[in-house]
């Protein structure tokens, strides 16, 4: 697996003749932290961050454009990267997100840090949170332990009645990805059942 497997495409671009305007309506839209900024033949030439905006929206209320405000010293990735480079290269200099290059330098991608901890991020463990956070949300304390392999739900605890268990079962079935579920009541200790 490398920065091509990884990266997000298609990748939105400014230029350095970009309004700052337009560059802040294109993070707040898609919930970006960060746009490589392109020359001609879409050749990494800078990166503008949110920050960038904002700091020059405090301090330089004249610059209108993308150019007055990029960072030009970029850091950008090879196609060939591995997660493992691209992480370094990302907590090493505190980026949340790094343009990915072709071999002639131009951006045909961007990798953030939510790009790499889904790759790092087992799809059981994923299921598992989403099960758990909506049997939280339905029972209002959290009654239940949820287990999740090769996608197979196990959810051990205690169940009122034939209805509850019913309800959980519709419950996690909402959840895409799911291969099964299993119901399992749980041992009370003799402490619980004094």
């Amino acid at each position: 697996m490398n920065a091509a497997d990884v990266m997000t495409r298609p990748v939105y671009t400014v230029e350095p003749s970009t309004t700052m305007r337009a560059a802040s309506a294109i993070l707040v839209d898609h919930g970006f932290s960060a746009l490589p900024v392109v020359g001609p033949g879409g050749l990494l030439v800078g990166i503008v961050s949110a920050s960038d905006l904002l700091l020059a929206n405090l301090e330089h209320g004249a610059a209108t454009t993308v150019g007055q405000v990029m960072t030009t010293t970029v850091t950008s990735a090879p196609l060939t990267a591995t997660p493992t480079e691209l992480a370094s290269a990302m907590l090493g200099q505190r980026l949340r997100c790094l343009p990915v290059a072709d071999a002639r330098g131009a951006v045909v991608g961007v990798v953030s840090r939510g790009d790499l901890l889904r790759i790092l991020t087992p799809a059981d463990d994923v299921l598992a949170a989403r099960v758990d956070r909506l049997l939280t949300a339905y029972s209002r304390t959290r009654r239940w332990e949820v287990d999740v392999s090769d996608g197979r739900v196990v959810v051990t605890g205690q169940f009122d009645d034939e209805a509850e268990r019913r309800v959980v079962t519709a419950l996690v079935r909402t959840v895409p990805g799911i291969a099964g579920i299993d119901l399992r009541m749980a041992v009370l200790s003799k402490a619980e059942t004094d």
